[in-house]
């Protein structure tokens, strides 16, 4: 019996070991076919995209900076004299960074999909995905890859450069005293002269702990049957991770070399934040040691650091004013305890106990939200054609990317009712949180961890909470449906008859357009993601095609609306 088991424990692992094998010979290859012809397709678009849109984008942030209120003339003429550099450096780091993105996109997607196949449950499953899978789909990925980034370039940027342009003169006014410009550049060389040099050594210094703790952790989790290895499908990703682990550790180095840049220059802004030149010094110095502690816990080194960290702030300022730099959640709302904000730290690689590949799959619920997002505004918008309140003409002008009104209603007018309804229909249900098209309920308990989804959760929750404190009638709720869907448009909502009643109290009124306001403004700033265009042009032309069903037309009927979509 004992030879029996031993047998069969010493097959377990030959497979393993073939499979391994196997799949690493195959994905390499893989990568070596797939990987030039999905690399160039995103290198060639992403490159063609920055360089044909540049000149656009030259004349529509000289324009905006020039038009603004936000910005009094000083500081308008030095982010004129600044703009030839900033976009000289957006020249360089997009297209350097297109091409490591197309590389490295185009060889290790194909490459990991062969391993991926191993989670199906038949051999000859497992074969033909391990043949397939990363081939085609990769060479669309890195289609879709372009076409987000265009929508980036073409339709956020503008956007957000409109929202500058066309600030109300209530906001605050950003001054530049001309005292403070020397200060601001010398802090900024010396935030280069320091930072660079000091975050490239901790980063070196500590790379062979990241290195060898990592292969540890990972070693454990194969004795003990854990973490990547608790599944035997799971287990040759899990051994492409240790093959990869070394180019992990150096891409973190890498990747702490060029984010130091960007934090030494980031004094600079600290001077102009709290018109302080020790300020700005003392953030390039306490910088270095906010790093050097972040790795420390990360790598379970001791605590603390031996760097300064002296106060660089006058006032506490939230996370979003600093500068954009990875931080794990857990730590952004932490203080340091020399009273400062907590500094921005670098992409650490976290050697915390991994799960499953599965269980991952189950954690990314994100992603889920995502799509019972765009079904929410399928739905509610198969309802409005049904009941005639939107029209196909609205969603042939939302396809033809115009900015006008009858645009406005589809691009935010149908998301901004979908939402609407969605808190309605959780506030009806007594649910915490926010209930999904399936029925689950979203709350702050189970929400993904995600500090992007704060930023849109957050918001919701106390949007919803707002509707419910105001307790609106039956017939408010209806008018505030209207001002949601059309905005402006005053014809529209006259013309949509939907037994509502404008408040008689001004209070009231006040209230509910307060309301669309702040749920249009959440619209149209997740509007400005790359994928959300994609997405809901996905949406629009589901729409078109239920409406053409209903109408029994086909995609080669008179209308030629069909091939109206797909050009689209």
């Amino acid at each position: 019996m004992a030879v029996v088991t031993i047998l069969g424990s010493c097959l377990k692992i030959s497979y393993v070991i073939f499979a391994f094998c196997s799949a690493f010979f195959l994905g390499a290859l893989k990568g070596l076919i797939v990987g030039p012809i999905a690399g160039l397709t995103l290198i060639a678009g992403n490159v063609g995209v920055i360089l044909g849109l540049f000149p656009a984008h030259v004349t529509w942030t000289i324009y905006a900076v020039a038009k603004t209120n936000r910005f009094d003339i000083p500081l308008k003429l030095a982010i004129s004299v600044a703009l030839p550099a900033l976009f000289g450096i957006w020249l360089g780091l997009s297209i350097s960074i297109s091409v490591l993105v197309g590389v490295g996109y185009g060889f290790f997607t194909p490459w990991i999909s062969a391993f991926e196949a191993f989670r199906q449950n038949t051999g000859s499953n497992k074969f033909f995905h391990c043949l397939v899978d990363g081939t085609w789909g990769t060479i669309k990925g890195s289609c879709t890859v372009v076409t987000d980034f265009a929508d980036l370039c073409y339709h956020s940027y503008p956007l957000y450069l409109k929202e500058l342009r066309e600030s109300p003169a209530s906001d605050e006014l950003q001054t530049l005293r001309l005292i403070h410009v020397p200060g601001c550049i010398i802090v900024g060389i010396i935030g280069l002269v320091i930072d660079i040099p000091l975050f490239t050594a901790i980063a070196v210094i500590k790379s062979p702990y990241l290195l060898f703790k990592g292969w540890y952790r990972l070693a454990q989790d194969a004795i003990n049957r854990e973490g990547p290895f608790l599944e035997i499908a799971c287990i040759p990703v899990a051994g492409l991770t240790i093959l990869l682990w070394p180019i992990i550790v150096i891409g973190f180095v890498l990747m702490t070399i060029f984010s130091s840049i960007f934090v030494g220059l980031y004094g600079a802004v600290v001077v102009f934040q709290e018109r302080s030149f020790t300020r700005g010094v003392s953030y390039v110095i306490a910088v270095v040691g906010e790093f050097d502690e972040y790795t420390n816990d990360w790598l379970y080194l001791r605590e603390g650091t031996i760097f300064p960290k002296p106060r660089y702030r006058m006032r506490k300022a939230s996370f979003s004013s600093e500068v954009s730099v990875i931080v794990h959640p857990s730590d952004v709302s932490r203080d340091n305890s020399s009273g400062s904000v907590e500094a921005p730290a670098m992409l650490v690689p976290s050697l915390v106990h991994s799960v499953s590949v599965r269980e991952a799959i189950q954690e990314v619920r994100m992603v889920q939200i995502w799509e019972h997002m765009m079904g929410w505004f399928e739905m509610q918008g198969k309802e409005l054609l049904d009941k005639g309140v939107i029209t196909p003409a609205d969603l042939y002008e939302s396809l033809k990317g115009r900015h006008g009104n009858e645009s406005s209603i589809i691009n935010v007018g149908l998301p901004s009712y979908a939402l609407l309804q969605t808190l309605l229909i959780s506030i009806k249900a007594g649910a915490h949180g926010v209930l999904l098209l399936d029925g689950s309920e979203v709350t702050h308990l189970n929400r993904p961890q995600d500090k992007f989804l704060d930023w849109i959760f957050n918001p919701i929750m106390v949007l919803k909470d707002q509707i419910q404190v105001i307790k609106l009638g039956e017939s408010e709720v209806r008018y505030l449906e209207k001002t949601v869907l059309f905005g402006d448009h005053e014809q529209r909502i006259e013309a949509w008859d939907n037994r509502s009643a404008p408040p008689q109290e001004n209070l009231r009124t006040a209230q509910i357009q307060g309301i669309s306001r702040r749920m249009m403004g959440m619209v149209r700033s997740v509007s400005k993601l790359p994928t959300y265009r994609r997405r809901f042009r996905k949406v629009v032309k589901a729409l078109i095609t239920y409406w053409l069903e209903k109408q029994g037309l086909n995609r080669t009927g008179s209308m030629s609306s069909g091939d109206f979509i797909e050009d689209v």
